[in-house]
């Protein structure tokens, strides 16, 4: 493939050339009090060439764990390419982190607007400059994501079905599940994938949370896939995933049919029977307990840990159907 190196990189008017570290301040709007806001681009090149990757995170403001995912890519100089060029943005919307909230201050899902436009709204503009400063020097991007409100996602690579491409990176990745899921309209990974890049997309924990346990899942996988393209430096090595990733062609929501108080007895990423019991929603004053059972046997792939839910909540979403396993794999 036609890696864009050893041109000197542009980004928002600034040079970086085979060889050196710079970080870009991208200054797109200030808050309401005139508080400039920063988003930094932190660029690191070898000398030597080969592809660019982007680590990318807190698309959503209050999804940290994946900022602290690629805060450790930066700490651990896992950023340090030993071939081509490491762009890594540990947030997006720097905005939303601010408050610890998922969207932009203009209320909008900065997921559902790309690709964006330069005299939109803010989300858009950001988008926009996104897609037009950033991702044409890109070849492969990892974007860290995490469960929203209080579900908790198990560690997950999301990629769009029948792209053998991106099959290989994921099974290099090699988080405990890959999931297929369609690119959205509006989504950074839908923009991606039109402008050529192969993005892996990671889903891990939940909002305004750290876990260590994924922070290590999409650290580790983020270091195969640069051992994979040549690129992780010597000093570091990568550990290979304990076991090979669970392929969930299809999957669903199991939703409350309740109000009440939830008490779960399910761990995330375990595999459970048709009719296992899962949960119960019960009411606070002793009368009624409701319990939850598994619809069908499959994997639990995400927890709701919200203490109370309404009925019609996401509590549990389940695999429904796994890859055919080919022999020739």
């Amino acid at each position: 493939m036609n890696h864009h190196d050893h041109n000197p990189l542009k980004i928002l008017k600034e040079t970086i050339l085979p060889g050196e570290s710079k970080t870009i301040n991208m200054e797109i709007a200030k808050l309401h009090t005139m508080t400039k806001l920063k988003i930094p681009i932190i660029v690191e090149r070898s000398k030597f060439q080969g592809p660019t990757v982007l680590f990318s995170a807190g698309l959503h403001g209050d999804e940290i764990n994946g900022t602290e995912i690629v805060r450790q890519l930066i700490v651990k100089k896992i950023n340090k390419p030993k071939t081509g060029t490491i762009i890594c943005i540990p947030i997006i919307n720097v905005f939303g982190f601010v408050n610890q909230t998922r969207e932009f201050p203009d209320g909008r899902d900065l997921n559902r607007v790309f690709p964006g436009s330069k005299k939109g709204s803010l989300a858009s503009r950001f988008a926009y400059y996104m897609l037009t400063e950033i991702i044409p020097h890109v070849d492969y991007a990892i974007d860290f994501h995490a469960g929203g409100a209080a579900r908790f996602n198990a560690a997950q690579i999301r990629i769009a079905p029948n792209n053998p491409e991106l099959r290989d990176l994921a099974s290099v990745f090699n988080a405990p599940f890959t999931l297929y899921s369609n690119n959205i309209t509006g989504s950074f990974r839908n923009s991606c994938d039109k402008l050529g890049v192969k993005m892996l997309l990671f889903e891990g924990g939940k909002s305004i949370d750290i876990n260590e346990d994924i922070t290590q899942q999409g650290f580790e996988g983020a270091k195969r896939v640069l051992d994979h393209l040549g690129m992780l430096n010597n000093s570091r090595k990568s550990i290979p995933a304990v076991a090979d990733s669970i392929y969930i062609e299809k999957s669903t929501w199991i939703r409350a049919k309740y109000s009440g108080m939830f008490h779960g007895y399910t761990t995330i990423g375990s595999h459970v029977e048709k009719g296992q019991l899962l949960a119960t929603i019960s009411d606070p004053y002793g009368k009624i307990e409701h319990k939850m059972k598994a619809p069908n046997s499959g994997y639990i792939i995400n927890v709701n840990e919200a203490p109370i839910v309404y009925q019609g909540d996401a509590i549990y979403h389940i695999s429904t159907e796994l890859e055919k396993q080919t022999t020739a794999d």
